[in-house]
C-alpha cells in the first residue's frame, strides 16, 4: 500500500516539474493561479481525466477517423470545464446573461460536436451521437440553485447520460461480434460519465459550483459593447446549450434541448395554449390506429417515374450489401424478395407507402419517413425507426432489438416468435406495441396494460421523452 502511494507521489512530482518551465504553472495555467489549481477539487478532476479519459482516447486512437475526431472534442470539452472550475473559484457569481457569457467556451466545443452529427448519416453516426449527447452532462456547471430550472448536478449528469446511452448501446450491439475496439470505446465513454463525472460531482460539487464571494466580476455580453463607429457585430450563432434569451421559433430550426425547457419554465405560462384531451382523442380509443399493416399486390424492383422534392425514388441493391429504398411516395406495393442475412435495408424519405421484406436481413433502418408501413420476416441485428412520423412496423418472424428514436406515432406489431424483443425508445411519443392474443389471433395493445411486462417476458420499454 505504501509503495503504491510513493509511486503515485513520485509520478505527480515528475509531472509538475516537467510542466513548470517557462513561467507556466503545473497545470497549463498562467502564474498566479497555482494556489487554485492545487485545490483538492481541481486535483481530483485531473485524476478523473487520468483514470477514465485515457481509456476513451486509447480506443479512439485505434479506430481513427471521425471517432477519433469526436473523442478529441469530448476531451477538449472536459479540459474547458476544468478551466471554468478554476475561474469560478476566482469569480463572483454572475447574473444569467453573465453566466451564459462565462460558459461560452464550453458551449462552443459542444456545438462543434453537434455539427458532426448533421447532414447525411455517416458509418459512425451512433458514435457521434453518443459523444454529442453525452456532453450535455457537462452543463451541471450551470446549476445555480433549486429555482434555476434544471436538476441537481448529480441527477443532471445521470439524466444526460441516459440520452447518450441510447446511441451508445447501438454501438455495443453493432460491434459486439465484429470489432471489440468499438465496444471498448463505448464502454470507456460511459465510464467517463458513470461513474467518473458523476462521482466527481458527488464528492466535490453536489450542490453546484461555489463562486468566490470576493473575486473578480464575470463579464457579460452587454459589457463588451463595441465603441462608437465600430462595424456592426456578426449575426448570432445557432441556438446553444446555455441560453438566457428565447430564440425566435422557426419551422426549419425548432428550439431544442435545455434552452427550450428553460425558456418555457421562465415564461411562467407553461400551460398556455394546451388543448383538453377528450376520450375520443386518446390513442387507445382511436379507430384509425388499429389493424395490421396492409399491403396489396407486388412490385418489381423498378420504381415509378414520379419524383419527390428530395430526389428520385430508389429501390435498388447497392454494392451487393445494402438495399436503398428512398423517396417513395404513395407506393403501397413495394417488395424486396431477393435478400439474405448479410444485407441491410435503409428506408429514407418515404411517404404514404408500404414495403414488404420477404426474407431475413441483417438490419433495417427507417429514417425520416411519414405514414410508412414496413412488413418484414426476420432481422439478425435490429430494426431502427428514427426521425419518423406515423409509421407502422410489423415483424412476422423474430427481431432481437427494435429501437424508436425521435419519432411521433409508431405502431409495432410483434409475432409470437418476437415476444422476446428488446424495445427501446428515446424522445418519442405515441408508441404502441401490439401482440397476437387468443385463438383468433386478435391484437392486444400492451401499452395500456399495467401488467404487460409479465405477459411479454423480457420485453423492455424504456421511454425517454
Amino acid at each position: 500500500m505504501e509503495a503504491k502511494l510513493i509511486e503515485r507521489l513520485e509520478a505527480a512530482v515528475a509531472r509538475l516539474e516537467s510542466l513548470s518551465a517557462g513561467g507556466i504553472s503545473a497545470r497549463g495555467l498562467p502564474d498566479g493561479v497555482d494556489e487554485v489549481s492545487s485545490d483538492p477539487s481541481i486535483l481530483a478532476f485531473d485524476d478523473l481525466m487520468a483514470q477514465y479519459a485515457a481509456r476513451v482516447s486509447a480506443a479512439a486512437e485505434k479506430i481513427g477517423g471521425q471517432v477519433l475526431d469526436v473523442t478529441k472534442l469530448v476531451l477538449e470539452a472536459f479540459s474547458v470545464q476544468k478551466k471554468l472550475l478554476i475561474e469560478i473559484k476566482q469569480t463572483q457569481k454572475p447574473d444569467m446573461a453573465g453566466l451564459v457569457e462565462f460558459l461560452k467556451p464550453l458551449n462552443e466545443v459542444i456545438l462543434k460536436v453537434n455539427a458532426m452529427t448533421e447532414g447525411r448519416r455517416s458509418d459512425f453516426f451512433n458514435h457521434l451521437k453518443s459523444a454529442g449527447d453525452s456532453l450535455s452532462a457537462l452543463a451541471w456547471i450551470a446549476y445555480t440553485g433549486k429555482d434555476c430550472g434544471m436538476s441537481m448536478p448529480i441527477a443532471h449528469v445521470e439524466e444526460s447520460w441516459q440520452m447518450a446511452e441510447f446511441y451508445n448501446n447501438k454501438v455495443l450491439v453493432e460491434y459486439r461480434n465484429k470489432d471489440q475496439i468499438h465496444v471498448e470505446w463505448a464502454k470507456a465513454l460511459k465510464e467517463l460519465y458513470l461513474p467518473g463525472l458523476r462521482d466527481y460531482v458527488k464528492s466535490h460539487y453536489p450542490l453546484g459550483p461555489v463562486w468566490s464571494a470576493s473575486g473578480k466580476k464575470a463579464s457579460s455580453a452587454s459589457s463588451k459593447a463595441p465603441p462608437p463607429g465600430a462595424p456592426a457585430p456578426p449575426p448570432p450563432p445557432p441556438a446553444s446549450l446555455f441560453s438566457s434569451e428565447p430564440s425566435q421559433p422557426s419551422s426549419s430550426n425548432p428550439k431544442q434541448g435545455m434552452s427550450a425547457v428553460f425558456q418555457e419554465i421562465s415564461s411562467g405560462n407553461v400551460s398556455v395554449g394546451l388543448k383538453k384531451v377528450t376520450a375520443d382523442m386518446k390513442t387507445k380509443n382511436r379507430t384509425d390506429r388499429t389493424g395490421v399493416v396492409s399491403a396489396s399486390g407486388k412490385e418489381t424492383h423498378s420504381s415509378s417515374p414520379s419524383f419527390s422534392k428530395a430526389g428520385p425514388p430508389k429501390l435498388e441493391l447497392q454494392m451487393g450489401r445494402k438495399w436503398a429504398v428512398e423517396n417513395q411516395i404513395g407506393r403501397k406495393n413495394l417488395v424486396i424478395d431477393d435478400c439474405d442475412a448479410k444485407q441491410s435495408v435503409y428506408i429514407y424519405g418515404c411517404k404514404d407507402s408500404v414495403l414488404q421484406i420477404q426474407g431475413k436481413v441483417n438490419n433495417i433502418t427507417i429514417d425520416k419517413c411519414t405514414k410508412m408501413g414496413v412488413v418484414f420476416k426476420d432481422v439478425v441485428a435490429a430494426c431502427e425507426v428514427v426521425n419518423c412520423n406515423g409509421v407502422e412496423v410489423q415483424c412476422q418472424g423474430s427481431a432481437p432489438t427494435i429501437s424508436v428514436d425521435n419519432t411521433s406515432g409508431c405502431q409495432l406489431y410483434l409475432s409470437k416468435d418476437s415476444l422476446g424483443t428488446s424495445i427501446t425508445t428515446a424522445k418519442s411519443s405515441e408508441i404502441n406495441v401490439l401482440v397476437p392474443t387468443g385463438p383468433d389471433g386478435d391484437w392486444s395493445d400492451l401499452t395500456h396494460q399495467k401488467h404487460y411486462l409479465k405477459l411479454v417476458g423480457i420485453l423492455h420499454l424504456v421511454a425517454i421523452k
